[in-house]
């Protein structure tokens, strides 16, 4: 069972460059503040390692990619430790030659790395052409066992689907986690930007609400050029933020600053909201076997 009040915070960073040792440093100093702040769980954004390097398709891009174990694990497993936390983080995982994911892996104070979480959704669009480089999960929607719950962690992409926190909460998840790099187009409209932000921050409330879980949400900001001549890049929109059980907006961050979030969530709350709502008593689960087909014809 999770702690009844759990103090959680997330990290909210701009990368400027591909240097892994001063981006580790910097997520570092704020995991550190957020621990003497008392969180007992932090939450790194996706791919804090480096830029967001899935711009364009480039092979040398794939050096960027470290094995698990290897050096990054390492070194938040030993952050982890020194500050006494269960910590989130995204890393660009090389699972074997030719073979590469985009990882969540979850450390759990002394005990080290605890578990993993492959991301399942692949996105490929302009400026994001992850299929170029990441493989999709294989390791389903499993929450992860900590000292502090269990924690249905799934990435960026993932949040569009309800499917997927649908299934980590019927596996028991506490609590959901989204480490997420989702910014705008600079050629996009205000109008546009504010409902494509809409949107992102509308339907993972909705998982909050349809799962009554806590969510907890973790965005890149700043602006990085595209390396391609000509393409705008992207002005990610930051907006970290952390819902209740019952969607409601708990913290969050600005659009274009630096931030750290800290809440502290009362978990017998979220129980009782699933006893005020017991949507899982009243699913149709008998009525539900088209949702395994591609489309209904």
């Amino acid at each position: 069972m999770p702690n009844q009040q759990l103090k959680v915070g997330l990290v909210q960073q701009a990368v400027a460059n591909d240097d892994k040792a001063v981006n580790w440093q910097r997520s570092a100093d704020k995991v550190t503040e957020l621990a003497e702040q008392g969180c007992e769980l932090v939450m790194l954004q996706e791919l804090h390692s480096t830029l967001y390097f899935c711009q364009q398709e480039n092979p040398d891009f794939f050096d960027l990619a470290e094995p698990i174990p290897g050096p990054a694990t390492e070194y938040f497993a030993d952050l982890a430790k020194r500050l006494n936390i269960v910590l989130i983080t995204s890393l660009f995982e090389k699972r074997g030659s030719g073979l590469y994911h985009n990882t969540a892996v979850v450390f759990d104070r002394a005990e080290g790395m605890v578990g993993k979480y492959r991301k399942m959704h692949i996105p490929d669009d302009p400026g994001f052409y992850e299929k170029f480089y990441f493989t999709p999960g294989d390791l389903g929607f499993e929450p992860i066992q900590t000292s502090v719950g269990k924690l249905g962690v799934l990435v960026c992409w993932d949040q569009w689907y309800p499917e997927a926190a649908r299934l980590m909460a019927m596996a028991g998840a506490d609590m959901l986690f989204y480490p997420t790099a989702i910014g705008w187009d600079k050629t996009d409209t205000v109008e546009e930007q504010q409902r494509q932000f809409n949107a992102w921050q509308t339907i993972q409330r909705g998982h909050a609400v349809a799962n009554s879980l806590p969510v907890v949400v973790a965005n890149r900001t700043g602006f990085e050029a595209s390396p391609v001549a000509g393409d705008p890049g992207i002005q990610f929109w930051g907006q970290s933020f952390i819902a209740g059980p019952q969607g409601e907006i708990l913290a969050q961050a600005s659009s274009e600053k630096e931030e750290i979030l800290v809440v502290e969530l009362d978990m017998a709350r979220t129980e009782s909201v699933k006893r005020m709502w017991p949507y899982f008593r009243d699913r149709r689960i008998e009525a539900y076997g088209d949702l395994t087909k591609r489309w209904r014809d």
